[in-house]
């Protein structure tokens, strides 16, 4: 089945734009500069869901034009590394023979996804807080109790949860990043933060 193509980019009024795989990634984001007291659009820097990695790309060709003006940053899983590594090189934003030269170039690596990073700051009994404070800890119960769960970690287990239906990563992205200790805070969430807001 062909992917359409992605639609017209445009951030023409910010000086600076964040890029993430998904709309989880971004409503984290949005939310974690939301608890520091930011507000990301007043700041000029807007927080743009790609659709999956594979369209970066895309979106590094129409933002990264000469004179633009607009300082690009980005979030991207453990697993897409190659993807972003050979788009920065091939627009001409720069090479990276690791993920130090990554984030030198303002890219910062979720490990293994946003979802893992969550679930290791909050630890497992404050994000089956916030999974009950959503009533939905019968529907994590019975999901621990099928068969191809059974053996997994409790944090394996969560992770499939927040995956398991449609909308509910977006959904439980927002609520974990408030539930964080600011002390707790995600190395990439913040870095990339600090990265677009100084």
């Amino acid at each position: 089945m062909s992917v359409p193509a992605p639609g017209p980019v445009r951030a023409p009024d910010h000086r600076a734009v964040v890029l993430v795989e998904g709309e989880s990634d971004r409503e984290a984001l949005l939310a974690l500069a939301r608890l520091r007291g930011r507000d990301l659009a007043a700041d000029g820097v807007a927080v743009l869901a790609m659709g999956g990695i594979t369209n970066v790309g895309h979106f590094l060709d129409r933002l990264c034009v000469p004179g633009s003006g607009v300082a690009v940053a980005g979030l991207y899983d453990a697993g897409e590394e190659r993807h972003v590594r050979r788009h920065l090189a091939r627009t001409g934003i720069g090479t990276a023979a690791d993920r130090a030269g990554l984030e030198a170039l303002g890219f910062f690596v979720c490990d293994l996804d946003l979802e893992d990073e969550l679930i290791r700051a909050l630890g497992v009994a404050a994000v089956e807080g916030v999974v009950a404070a959503q009533g939905e800890l019968g529907s994590l119960r019975t999901l621990r109790r099928q068969p191809a769960q059974r053996d997994r970690t409790a944090a394996a287990q969560l992770h499939r949860f927040l995956g398991s239906r449609g909308g509910r990563k977006v959904h439980y992205a927002r609520l974990l990043v408030e539930a964080l200790d600011p002390d707790r805070v995600p190395r990439p969430l913040d870095a990339v933060l600090e990265r677009v807001l100084g």
